[in-house]
Order: structure tokens, then C-alpha cells, then sequence
């Protein structure tokens, strides 16, 4: 699975969960403390989140980060090669950042 893939199953499973819980892009982005446009954003795979972006809406999901990249209706254990791609997406996203925070504070 490439990045646009997980970005896709992001998107959807944000949407997914969102709905399931009854809440509007309004009510998870309060829960969530990011904007309305933030969650619109995502679920529209417009950007892709940062790190803490991420954190913000599983946590105003109330579920683990983790369940944000699984495929509908499958676990961790079920999809190992599934749960290395997205790993390793996710640690290259982390690896830019921090290279981009350091650029900055080293500037």
C-alpha cells in the first residue's frame, strides 16, 4: 500500500468511526480541539495530518491512533504486512519532521 492508500483509508476510516459515534465534523473537531476545517481537511484527504493533528482526533474519537490506519474490520495481528507499511509510512512521516524541526532550530 502506498502513502495515497493509507491517506484514502485515513480519510475514510476518521469518516467511518465519526459517524459511528453520532458525531458531526463540528462536534469531533470541539472533542478533538482542532478546527472544523482541519477535520473537513482530512476526511477529504486534502493534506495529510501532522503527528499531533493525528493524536488530537483519536483522542476525540476516544480509540487508539493505531486503529485510525487498520483496514475496516480487522485487527493488527490479522494484517502483519498491512501493519509494517503503514509503520513504516508513519515513521518516515516522524523522521522529516523531526530532520524539519532540528532545520529550524539549528537556522
Amino acid at each position: 500500500m502506498d502513502a495515497i492508500g493509507v491517506q484514502k483509508r485515513l480519510a475514510e476510516n476518521i469518516r467511518r468511526i465519526r459517524k459511528e459515534k453520532g458525531l458531526t465534523q463540528f462536534a469531533l473537531a470541539e472533542k478533538a480541539n482542532v478546527s472544523e476545517a482541519t477535520v473537513k481537511s482530512v476526511e477529504l484527504c486534502l493534506n495529510w495530518p501532522s503527528e499531533k493533528t493525528l493524536a488530537q482526533l483519536a483522542n476525540g474519537l476516544e480509540i487508539d491512533i493505531a486503529k485510525l490506519f487498520l483496514p475496516q474490520g480487522n485487527s493488527l495481528e490479522a494484517k502483519v504486512e498491512n501493519q509494517k507499511a503503514i509503520k513504516r509510512i508513519i515513521a518516515e512521516n516522524l523522521r522529516l519532521y523531526v530532520d524539519s524541526v532540528l532545520q529550524d532550530i539549528t537556522s
